[in-house]
């Protein structure tokens, strides 16, 4: 009989949890304050700030070149007033997620994987993000949902790995995530975790000892895909902590997405190349945007993403190119370019 899954109780939090959770807390979470911080005049700010709120942790602000709109990770956090307006072909579900939804807050999209959207935060709000709109109340694997995932995933023994997203896992807590992953354990036919998460690289206070402790002991083999577009987003503390989750046995991967005004030049995408690798983190995807409502300003055409990855194949190491892809609702897998 299989075993109901566990009830974490409530404990004290140790010193590192109440350090990260605090500095999460004091993140600007407001266009007139992120430009007061960066010493630049009030600019006009996109109306979907209401309801997709500004969020970007102090070591992500510290990266970012004071007095200049157009640095490259300042782009990626403002709300251009270009949000706003409609544009046609884009939406609220451009990957149509709730379609792939086996269970509430599981989605299976590709054969021998599923995903878990375990919470709707995260520690930055990126702009561009394709779940900005994603009804996380509705998809959320808590309380008694969580029995409905583990059963599912043992009705299913093709699926060999399970991936942990959201939002961004990481912004809970290490006791939720270590009996999260205890109960996965306890799958069968499950050999593989894989960690979405680019909480290391915009908080990076967030990789702490019990974070470090319960990822070494999985008898999963895992990996962690963390989501970095410029060279300038891998400060020291960034590299340290990757670091430490490399440490632990982990396999590091990146995912970038192509964003107009951010890392579309051959020279931003080689730059960040090296600055991953030098990190332990191996280039991996760069998506196309996923024509999510509020984005389209962020787009690269197809002709120009080909242009740039031929020209990056011709200056750098093979290993140093990411897989140019696009996500399309119901393949089987990310389509390359």
């Amino acid at each position: 009989m299989n075993k109901p899954a566990r009830i974490i109780p409530r404990t004290p939090q140790p010193k590192h949890a109440r350090d990260w959770q605090q500095a999460l807390a004091a993140a600007v979470d407001g266009p007139a304050e992120l430009d007061r911080r960066l010493g630049l005049e009030p600019r006009p700010a996109a109306g979907a700030a209401r309801d997709f709120r500004v969020r970007v942790p102090e070591a992500f602000l510290a990266r970012i070149r004071p007095g200049d709109p157009d640095d490259p990770l300042l782009r990626q956090v403002f709300p251009d007033p270009h949000e706003d307006e409609p544009r046609p072909g884009y939406s609220t579900d451009p990957l149509a997620e709730q379609q792939a939804m086996a269970v509430p807050g599981l989605l299976q999209k590709y054969p021998g994987r599923a995903l878990l959207t375990l919470t709707g935060a995260c520690a930055i709000h990126c702009r561009y993000c394709f779940r900005r709109h994603f009804p996380y109340a509705e998809a959320s694997p808590r309380g008694a949902r969580w029995q409905a995932v583990l059963d599912y995933l043992r009705a299913h023994p093709d699926v060999e790995e399970i991936i942990l997203s959201g939002g961004d896992p990481l912004t809970l807590s290490d006791a939720r995530l270590a009996a999260c992953v205890a109960d996965l354990e306890g799958v069968a036919q499950l050999q593989r975790l894989r960690l979405h998460t680019r909480t290391p690289v915009v908080l990076p206070e967030r990789v702490t000892p019990a974070l470090l402790d319960w990822l070494s002991g999985t008898r999963l083999q895992t990996l962690v895909v963390v989501h970095v577009n410029h060279a300038n987003e891998l400060d020291a503390a960034a590299r340290s902590a990757l670091a430490a989750l490399r440490g632990t046995g982990a396999q590091l991967l990146n995912q970038a997405v192509l964003l107009a005004g951010v890392n579309d030049s051959v020279q931003a995408l080689e730059q960040l190349g090296k600055a991953l690798l030098a990190a332990g983190v191996l280039p991996y995807y760069l998506h196309q945007l996923d024509p999510v409502q509020g984005a389209a300003h962020f787009a690269v055409s197809d002709a120009r993403a080909r242009e740039l990855l031929a020209a990056l194949q011709a200056r750098t190491s093979g290993y140093l190119v990411p897989r140019l892809v696009r996500e399309v609702p119901g393949a089987a897998g990310k389509t390359p370019l």
